[in-house]
């Protein structure tokens, strides 16, 4: 395949990825009465009470992928996550990157914007190193190599845990999503499976991937269902979070999905359980959804969950157009739901122009506390046909930026 043509096909798969979320179409059920609730009266309806642009980080990825000292490193990136490393410093997960140089403006076009060579490298992921809040590095990428031709591996959320149970040696386990490259509808890939790598702490060296739930034999990839868009530890559990892709489908929007793994054994695919609609189920799981009907309710395909006090809180974007520019968030006594929702929408700052969308909205909470969570949201250009020159036109849009929330109870 000729470079400018495997450009264009990766590009497409994060913008493949934006358009899942453009038509996310959310619409929940009526509040239950406190009797209905689990977690009693330490769960309560929660929404997003005020927020504010972080500057501070949302600069700080600037700075870093300006920099023009740098000639293959990290510029750009998409699917955006985050795990706070032992020794304190935060480790950056992205999907889609793109490395290379970056030039000081004016841009070809005369344009006061930073830019980059069409022929610069796009690889399908990377992880930036952070200490004291200012990036230091980019880990040689694709940090993950591909499992076989014409598929790919996406990071997704990431947790340190220790390296067997009961053991003092810990590691970093990182969720992986595996497509494999396909025909429109699916233009990002078709999905195939759920992984586990595992890193060697400090180094951050791979030293093994596993498969966890491998999704080729289901006929229809619209049911097929990959896990790790978000995940949080709760008494012992860890909680993974996952979605199917029926916005490539007939159906306009996604279901979200539950599994639970005991703490610290994400890398053993027998630990796993699934949420099948009335247990957590072990063996060939029958997966059954937490929330969306696949028609007038549902989630994006990326989505994030966080504990405020007793309630669990889920943002995605909003429905319809509104999910182009605008978050939402719903609310739940427990990770299986029923969640409640959609509660009022907020819409962050985008680039000038009108032609760029907002997507992928994630709490990072190794850096959230007192009371307020950091949430970053990724930015990419609306039009699949102009977006590989356009992201390097003006590098600035292809980055996280990143809010400050409150959510608060609404009663």
């Amino acid at each position: 395949m000729p470079d400018d043509a495997r450009a264009r096909q990766r590009t497409g798969t994060g913008l493949g990825l934006l358009l899942a979320l453009v038509l996310a179409a959310v619409l929940l059920t009526a509040l239950p009465d406190d009797g209905d609730r689990e977690g009693g009266g330490a769960c309560a309806p929660h929404s997003v009470a005020s927020w504010s642009a972080h500057q501070d980080l949302t600069a700080e990825f600037a700075r870093y992928g300006d920099d023009p000292s740098r000639t293959d490193d990290w510029t750009g990136g998409d699917g955006t996550h985050s795990v706070r490393l032992p020794d304190g410093r935060v480790l950056w997960l992205f999907s889609d990157t793109y490395l290379g140089q970056v030039h000081a403006p004016p841009n070809p076009f005369g344009e006061s914007f930073t830019w980059r060579e069409a022929s610069a490298p796009l690889v399908r992921n990377s992880a930036v190193v952070m200490r004291d809040g200012r990036l230091q590095r980019t880990l040689p990428a694709p940090l993950f190599p591909d499992p076989a031709p014409n598929q790919w591996r996406w990071p997704v959320a990431a947790r340190v845990e220790p390296r067997s149970p009961g053991s003092s040696e810990q590691v970093l386990r990182v969720l992986l999503w595996v497509r494999t490259a396909g025909q429109s509808p699916w233009i990002f890939g078709v999905p195939t499976a759920t992984e586990v790598a595992t890193l060697s702490l400090p180094e951050l060296r791979v030293e093994s991937v596993v498969k966890v739930l491998d999704q080729q034999l289901v006929p229809d990839p619209s049911r097929r269902v990959l896990f790790g868009t978000t995940l949080l530890e709760e008494d012992g559990w860890t909680y993974v979070f996952g979605g199917d892709d029926g916005q490539a489908a007939s159906r306009p929007v996604s279901r979200a999905y539950a599994a639970r793994v005991p703490k610290g054994r994400l890398g053993e695919p027998g630990a796993w359980r699934y949420w099948d609609g009335s247990a957590w189920s072990k063996a060939k799981p029958r997966f059954r959804p937490v929330l969306g009907d696949g028609r007038g309710t549902g989630v994006g395909s990326a989505f994030s969950v966080a504990r405020v006090d007793g309630t669990y809180v889920l943002f995605t974007m909003a429905a319809g157009t509104d999910g182009l520019t605008s978050v939402t968030s719903y609310w739940s006594c427990s990770p299986v739901g029923p969640w409640h929702g959609p509660t009022k929408d907020f819409s962050p700052a985008l680039p000038p122009g009108g032609q760029v969308a907002a997507y992928n909205p994630q709490v990072h909470p190794e850096l959230s506390g007192g009371g307020r969570l950091v949430l970053s949201y990724d930015v990419n250009w609306l039009d699949p046909g102009g977006a590989a020159a356009q992201l390097s036109r003006n590098v600035s849009l292809y980055r996280p930026r990143f809010v400050t929330l409150r959510a608060a109870p609404t009663r």
